[in-house]
């Protein structure tokens, strides 16, 4: 009996070494992948530039980059929010990048900064806008990414110049979907998994073929690193913000489905959520929404630039919206079941049409 347990216990021991043996070797190996991700990583006074294996500046050197991003002034700027100004970099004639000037925080939160770059950086989705890198600077940190050249869904929506003919159904219906499996990605598919917490209009940015990447995922952890990726202080914006929010101050995955149902409603109507005539009434976009699908009335706020689409399909997207915007989170779909359902909307589409 005492020669059993010695062996057993031996065993024991030999399994846990080997265990952890492979956990350290993992590590090593994890580390090692890491340093070859990186194309450049070179320090200049006063700063530090990296760029990732991953991304398609391959050709480019750290130095041209830095160089024109120390040449930037306002007329490059092509956009603002509350974690900074972005700026429009050209390189050359094939090449643009959008620059991200953050603004600068407590050093508690540039402790984090390098390490929560990496992480973002290790997200790769084609519905996901894509980070090349990033710099550091003793009075400013900029972040490097792909330029989408049709900017942003806000933009085509709400802006002064706005072309509504590259906006009809078909299109609105496609950047819906893409936005809605990006965010399911960083849902279920990241460990750990990410919620956005600043879902709208402005950060879902348009590609050449007007498909939806998801922009500024990840920055509200980035600005507080000190905060959870579950649960977390939101940077949201008004208008978009589920309710619980206002009697919790948390952010959940359940707060980031009911803002893309405020957008689903953005795409329907071509109204903002905080439209100025909703502001005389008192009333925002989503209680008047709510009080027109009751009435089943959704044609009426349509938007006018539409086109030809089908009331059938136009209706399950209105439901699809009205689920996420469900008042209790826990009556609201997953980004999971929102995916499913507005494919399954087209599969639908598509067997009637055949």
């Amino acid at each position: 009996m005492r020669n059993a347990l010695i062996i057993a216990f031996s065993i024991t021991i030999c399994f846990i070494a080997f265990v952890i043996s492979k956990i350290v070797i993992s590590v090593l190996l994890y580390k090692r992948w890491r340093r070859k991700q990186m194309v450049h990583e070179e320090g200049y006074p006063g700063g530090k530039i990296v760029l990732f294996r991953s991304s398609e500046l391959k050709s480019l050197t750290a130095d041209a980059i830095l160089k024109k991003t120390q040449k930037l002034n306002n007329k490059d700027i092509i956009g603002s929010g509350g974690y900074g100004v972005v700026y429009g970099l050209k390189l050359d004639e094939s090449t643009a990048l959008a620059v991200k000037k953050l603004n600068r925080g407590t050093a508690e939160r540039d402790k984090g900064f390098e390490r929560e770059l990496e992480a973002m950086a290790d997200i790769k989705h084609r519905n996901i806008l894509t980070l090349h890198g990033y710099y550091t600077a003793q009075h400013y940190n900029l972040l490097i990414y792909e330029l989408m050249p049709n900017g942003s869904l806000d933009s085509f929506l709400h802006g002064r110049s706005r072309d509504k003919k590259f906006l009809d159904w078909p299109t609105r219906y496609r950047i819906a979907a893409g936005a809605a499996r990006g965010i399911s990605y960083l849902h279920h598919d990241c460990i750990p998994r990410i919620i956005h917490r600043d879902i709208k209009s402005s950060n879902i940015l348009l590609d050449e073929n007007m498909d939806a990447r998801v922009s500024d995922f990840g920055l509200a952890t980035l600005m507080q690193p000190n905060k959870t990726h579950v649960s977390t202080l939101v940077a949201g914006t008004f208008g978009y913000l589920a309710p619980e929010y206002f009697d919790t101050g948390r952010a959940t995955l359940k707060g980031d489905v009911y803002s893309f149902g405020v957008v689903l409603l953005e795409l329907l109507t071509g109204k903002k959520p905080s439209d100025e005539a909703f502001m005389e009434e008192g009333t925002m976009l989503v209680t008047w929404v709510k009080a027109v699908v009751r009435e089943n009335k959704e044609d009426l706020v349509l938007d006018s630039s539409l086109g030809s689409c089908s009331m059938q399909e136009v209706n399950k997207v209105f439901n699809i919206a009205m689920m996420c915007l469900e008042p209790d989170p826990l009556k609201r779909p997953t980004m999971g079941d929102v995916v499913k359902m507005l494919d399954q909307t087209q599969q639908d589409k598509l067997v009637k049409e055949s």
